[in-house]
């Protein structure tokens, strides 16, 4: 195939038709700087805790990047989108939604005023993903742009890691991957490689890529993934992807064959190096401690026993750095419930069945399986990992899914020019014995 996920080509030139059976051409193409505030939604969800890196970066600093990247994807995007124009969505109207709760849980400033910033933080996020979905067709576009971004993300911790392996590997974290020039921790790598390796999978079934490029992509990934010992993100990339590829199967050979021999290889792997697996997957952890997830166990027990009031329940607490006494929550639901209540806890129940219930009703497509890897690998991780109530990776991964799930744009019909006058049309004339006929 002649796509090539490292200059964004997708055979059969540009994706503005036929990513979906009967879809018609964009009214125009996405604009590049679209790719560019997407590039930055990114690099504001990165965060600014992790691991110490090589050059020491104050968190002030990072802080500032990461929020100025958000301040410019929106300022772009309205640049870009100056008519305000924007497709209606259940995704991003729920989201709108949910900064109701996070709103009035946040104004009482019981997790003080970092819970208004986030609050400001979150709608910017929001209103940037509004001005972003007039170009949500169901088309590929940002599929590549997200593989990209995530894959130079993923870049800068594989030139960490030769830099400086003690840096990248350190023993504060178990010997796990981190990242040595931003910091980025394990469980944050592991989903990004996962992401966009189940990305390219399916890109490549759905013959979109060739396989040279997406093993530029796949092989290093995987690479990085297995030195996060990140369990999460593996348990999700493989279940997301026997899902999406679940859903080809009956239309696409490719998948067949490829969900053959992966169940084969899997086999083959879980009874010869199951030692070597077990090893792996515990990390050196015992398992009583394996047991209670890391300790997080006794985290959620607490938070779930703290006495709260009517309000707090169903508003939350307002915004906060997902932790309970000091301690990270480490669950997306509970994070959610912590923060903005049973209110909030519904809303985002609501974006997963809905969006989920959306990709079911859809017609098999490439599209279709991309969703649903993201939505189920989103649903997966939020078990052990905190950030589906704020702007985070995980918001962003679901919007990804919303603009595949969307109709395709109809072509705009150009204007047809009507004469100023239509000329009369002559009248035949009849001959006087024809006449005389007719008359009889």
């Amino acid at each position: 195939m002649g796509g090539d996920l490292r200059r964004g080509g997708l055979p059969g030139g540009p994706d503005t038709a036929g990513t979906r059976p009967g879809a018609g051409p964009r009214p125009a193409g996405t604009p590049k700087i679209v790719g560019i505030v997407w590039g930055l939604l990114v690099l504001n969800t990165l965060g600014s805790a992790g691991a110490k890196t090589i050059i020491p970066l104050p968190r002030s600093l990072i802080q500032m990047v990461t929020m100025g990247a958000l301040v410019a994807a929106f300022a772009l995007a309205l640049a870009v989108n100056l008519r305000l124009r924007i497709r209606a969505g259940a995704y991003v109207f729920l989201l709108t939604l949910l900064l109701v709760p996070s709103v009035i849980s946040s104004v009482n400033l019981e997790s003080g005023f970092g819970a208004l910033f986030r609050c400001t933080r979150l709608a910017l996020f929001v209103g940037t993903l509004w001005l972003l979905s007039r170009w949500w067709d169901g088309g590929l576009t940002f599929v590549r742009h997200h593989i990209r971004m995530y894959f130079a993300v993923l870049g800068s911790v594989a030139v960490g890691l030769v830099a400086s392996p003690g840096a990248a590997l350190p023993d504060l974290y178990g010997g796990r991957l981190v990242g040595a020039l931003w910091p980025l921790t394990p469980p944050q790598i592991g989903q990004y490689a996962a992401v966009i390796i189940g990305l390219t999978v399916l890109l490549v079934l759905g013959r979109r890529t060739d396989r040279a490029s997406a093993a530029v992509v796949i092989v290093p990934s995987l690479v990085l993934l297995a030195l996060t010992h990140t369990r999460t993100a593996t348990l999700g990339l493989f279940i997301g992807l026997a899902l999406a590829i679940g859903s080809l199967i009956l239309t696409s050979a490719a998948a067949r064959r490829f969900f053959t021999w992966t169940v084969l290889c899997a086999t083959v792997a879980a009874v010869g190096f199951s030692s070597a697996l077990q090893a792996w997957f515990l990390r050196g952890q015992s398992q009583e401690n394996f047991s209670n997830l890391t300790g997080r166990a006794k985290v959620w027990d607490a938070l779930l026993a703290a006495p709260r009031t009517t309000g707090e329940k169903l508003f939350g607490m307002g915004l906060g750095d997902k932790s309970f006494g000091g301690l990270p929550i480490d669950n997306s639901w509970l994070a959610v419930y912590q923060e903005q209540g049973l209110i909030g806890v519904a809303l985002v129940a609501a974006i997963i069945i809905v969006l989920g219930g959306i990709a079911l009703l859809r017609p098999p497509s490439l599209q279709r399986a991309c969703a649903i890897f993201l939505i189920s690998y989103c649903a997966i991780a939020s078990y052990t990992e905190a950030g589906l109530g704020d702007a985070s990776p995980y918001l962003l991964h679901l919007a990804l899914a919303a603009s595949l799930l969307a109709a395709p744009a109809e072509a705009e019909a150009a204007p047809v020019s009507l004469p100023e006058s239509t000329p009369e049309v002559p009248r035949r004339r009849i001959p006087r014995w024809a006449r005389r006929t007719e008359v009889s």
